[in-house]
């Protein structure tokens, strides 16, 4: 588990609040901006927060959002991956332990609610957490104290816990495996993040962002898309969602020889999906259309500027207007 302190790094305190501005999100799509106002109203306060989603779908970014732009944003931010850990060790790294407490306990050690008193801790995977455990959780919320493994010393702590999850918390309440206590303490905010499929608005915003990204990491001068490739992205389901986005650009990037990317060097399984289910769609869009779009969506978040959408899009600002008079033409028929 990696509990690094991410401000002492690359430019310190200031570096990272800007790393982690709700503006310089990647993603406008309707439901995104949705959860951006809730992820700024949860950043104003101190109250417990639950972020549900699919794997993949950028939980820990928004919990990094609301702790670097609310009050605590100088104190730690600290991740715990719970289905990393068996019970007893997950004990001990969340609340530490004396010496002697277990065997290969030499000396006392701080757990992870002592090292980020003042700041956040944010524990992915909370369904994993088993029930014991889960109970002593309970009583962090309800006391705001701790426990060292193997003492009876009560620790204050002003911690605040965002908690998330791939998994039904509600199901498995029903199951009797998760506490509906616990539930109802850590969900006074609760966010759920759609998954890439439902949000494909974003999906070329995000594809440029990783191009641009690991372009630069290998050197290379591969600056777009092309327009078979932006089908392929558009058509496919994502169910790795961004995680698998940014991994099939990454694969893009270093098998290309070319200045853009082509449907070869797209994974296999992309274009796969879009054989088998090309029959099943009724009017698939062009790739005019596609094109069309993207255009109109980076012109809309360049608030109409046709020189500054041009030079996102690395193409001339008459072609833009070309596009624009090809749509109204298209629209007045």
């Amino acid at each position: 588990m990696d509990i690094s302190d991410e401000r002492k790094t690359d430019g310190g305190q200031d570096k990272v609040n800007a790393r982690y501005r709700l503006d310089d999100f990647i993603g406008r799509s309707p439901k995104m901006l949705a959860v951006y106002k809730v992820v700024a109203k949860a950043a104003e306060s101190r109250a417990t927060v639950l972020i549900q989603g699919e794997t993949g779908t950028g939980k820990e970014l928004i919990a990094q959002a609301i702790h670097y732009n609310g009050p605590r944003a100088s104190s730690p931010f600290l991740a715990v991956d719970c289905s990393t850990f068996n019970e007893g060790l997950l004990e001990s790294e969340l609340f530490g332990y004396v010496q002697a407490a277990f065997t290969g306990a030499v000396e006392d050690k701080k757990g992870i609610f002592e090292e980020a008193d003042g700041g956040t801790i944010f524990l992915d995977e909370i369904g994993d957490i088993a029930v014991p455990l889960q109970a002593m959780l309970l009583r962090v919320l309800q006391e705001h104290e701790i426990r060292r493994v193997g003492s009876f010393e009560s620790i204050k702590v002003d911690v605040r816990i965002i908690a998330a999850t791939s998994k039904n918390l509600e199901n498995l309440i029903q199951n009797g495996t998760f506490r509906s206590d616990l539930y109802y303490r850590l969900s006074v905010i609760n966010i759920v993040l759609p998954p890439l499929r439902e949000r494909k608005e974003d999906i070329l915003p995000l594809a440029e962002y990783f191009l641009r990204k690991y372009s630069a990491e290998a050197e290379k001068t591969v600056t777009r898309l092309s327009p078979q490739a932006m089908e392929l992205m558009l058509r496919y389901s994502w169910p790795g969602n961004i995680r698998e986005l940014e991994n099939a650009i990454e694969r893009a990037v270093t098998m290309t020889s070319n200045s853009l990317i082509l449907p070869e060097d797209i994974p296999p399984s992309l274009q796969e999906e879009m054989v088998t289910e090309s029959s099943a769609v009724d009017k698939p869009m062009t790739i005019e259309e596609m094109q069309r779009n993207y255009i109109r969506q980076v012109l809309n978040n360049m608030k109409g500027n046709k020189k500054n959408a041009a030079k996102k899009l690395g193409i001339d600002r008459k072609n833009i207007y070309r596009m624009l008079q090809k749509r109204n033409s298209s629209q007045s028929d």
